[in-house]
């Protein structure tokens, strides 16, 4: 056979291959999070998840070792959507100002409560945090320093440009990340939404804060 041919067809089968297993591990993943959701818990059983997905015990092992290597591309799936969605805000405020960033990370982060079909997806992960940070520590805690490294973006700006006064830009953006997953975390697991109130004061004690 032509060599070129013979490539040819080897390539398109490569591909074909590969697109049938991308699709596969996204029906995987979006079952996950549909069985999550509705059980409530992080520890949903393989079976539950294929029934839901409507593939074989074979699909599932074709792609992944073990279900905790499943939750592992879960948790950076869901890290990746929130990060994504944080900096989106982010880029809309940055006009106004450094301030206006550190808003718009806050207010973004709170709103995982405020929505309904956010907070469904994510009382599940917060409920089961401390088992996912002992299943998977160096993962957890990447995670973390990602949503940090946003804000501490936005809090060297501030300092830059002199609004910001703190010793320290990390830590300060780490304080700020607690206090607002913190609210976000106590009505995702209550099923309650924050009052704007609510959340114009924790952004204002943040602001003042920084600006300390």
């Amino acid at each position: 056979m032509n060599e070129p041919v013979r490539e040819r067809l080897v390539e398109r089968s490569v591909a074909t291959q590969r697109a049938q297993a991308a699709d596969e591990v996204d029906r995987i993943v979006q079952a996950t999070y549909r069985v999550i959701a509705a059980q409530g818990s992080v520890e949903p059983t393989v079976r539950d998840i294929l029934a839901e997905a409507g593939l074989s015990t074979q699909a599932f092992y074709r792609h992944f070792a073990s279900k905790d290597e499943l939750l592992l591309l879960i948790l950076d799936d869901g890290r990746r959507q929130l990060a994504g969605y944080l900096e989106h805000r982010m880029e809309k405020a940055a006009a106004k100002g450094p301030a206006a960033e550190v808003r718009a990370w806050i207010e973004g982060m709170v709103a995982q409560a405020a929505d309904p079909d956010a907070a469904t997806r994510t009382r599940p992960f917060v409920a089961g945090e401390r088992r996912l940070a002992e299943l998977f520590p160096d993962q957890q805690q990447a995670s973390v320093a990602g949503l940090v490294g946003i804000l501490a973006g936005a809090v060297q700006r501030g300092v830059d440009a002199g609004a910001f006064a703190v010793p320290d830009v990390e830590q300060a953006a780490t304080y700020v990340y607690r206090l607002s997953t913190g609210v976000m975390e106590e009505h995702v697991l209550a099923g309650t939404a924050p009052r704007k109130g609510e959340v114009d004061g924790l952004v204002a004690f943040c602001l003042k804060a920084l600006a300390a």
